[in-house]
């Protein structure tokens, strides 16, 4: 059986939830833990605590990682929705040392698992430099990255947009440096959505779905990409409240492949400037990209997985 880490700051956007409800749902696939980034106290690993507990997986191990508060974050600093609106019950914190956090990732990688970081590349960056060399062959995927901009038809966002890479440069450039990941870029996973009309069926789909059905309604009510993007990007839904992004490279990392081009590119990362600048570069490292996928037929794939209407099909 297959072995996973998820990696995730779970508790601002909700496509982490979205992963993390997928990923439990998927075939013949162990969770191995889930290790939290960016973290406030324990305050993600909470968010994500609850959630297993939900979904009946007491046997998850969960662990804070990097907090805000040791300045990895500077200036940009990740904050929080209103918890009231986006969960049903006040969670409490799930604070500990981020050492734990590192020993979970350091002992998933030696036993095989794929590393999913759906945030901050903070943690692998920290797990690195205590054990030198210990990225180099582990399976890593993504969400993150801006080599090519994203197709006509969908937001034209360029790199200060790339969140989980962007928000701790230092971390992320250390990374790409250090170990040879597979990058699931923003170009691409802009081109999926969570939908309104996916909202009916997740409400039947029991205590997960119901969450993820009430987090899209506040999320919507928040950011109301309906309008934004709905209305003004011909390549997507008119009833979008949100995109997959992590959705789309946690299925990537365990097999989903349809529509999915995969190649192999010289890129070249530098800070310039206080941000990471991802160039096309003879010169630069050898690195594994997501170029294509087909956006639509995964968000369907999705709410399947999650709802269980279907297994996932590879």
């Amino acid at each position: 059986m297959r072995k996973f880490h998820l990696d995730t700051d779970l508790g601002g956007d909700i496509d982490d939830l979205c992963a993390l409800a997928m990923i439990l749902n998927w075939p013949e696939l162990e969770l191995a833990a889930v290790t939290t980034v960016s973290d406030d106290q324990g305050r993600r690993a909470g968010y994500a605590r609850y959630a297993l507990d939900l979904a009946g997986r007491r046997d998850v191990p969960v662990c804070a990682g990097a907090d805000i508060s040791q300045g990895y974050y500077r200036p940009l600093q990740p904050g929080f929705p209103d918890e009231n609106a986006y969960w049903p019950e006040a969670i409490q914190p799930v604070p500990g040392p981020a050492d734990d956090a590192i020993a979970l990732l350091k002992r998933s990688v030696e036993q095989g698992a794929t590393i999913a970081p759906s945030g901050p590349l903070t943690n692998l960056a920290l797990l690195e430099k205590r054990c030198p060399g210990v990225l180099r062959n582990a399976h890593v995927v993504l969400m993150g990255g801006h080599v090519f901009p994203p197709r006509k038809g969908f937001p034209q966002w360029g790199r200060d947009m790339d969140y989980n890479i962007q928000v701790d440069v230092a971390s992320a450039e250390y990374v790409l440096q250090h170990s040879n990941p597979t990058l699931v870029p923003l170009s691409v996973t802009v081109e999926t959505a969570l939908r309104r009309a996916y909202l009916p069926d997740l409400r039947e789909a029991g205590p997960m779905g119901q969450l993820l059905a009430r987090q899209a309604e506040a999320f919507a009510r928040d950011e109301n990409m309906e309008t934004r993007f709905g209305q003004t990007c011909e390549g997507l839904p008119h009833d979008i409240i949100n995109f997959l992004h992590d959705p789309l490279a946690c299925a990537i990392a365990l097999g989903w492949n349809k529509g999915v081009e995969i190649r192999e590119i010289p890129v070249k990362s530098e800070i310039i400037n206080g941000s990471l600048h991802q160039t096309v570069d003879i010169s630069g490292k050898p690195t594994k990209v997501v170029t294509s996928v087909n956006g639509s037929e995964f968000s369907d794939f999705w709410l399947s997985a999650v709802t269980r209407s279907e297994k996932p099909n590879l």
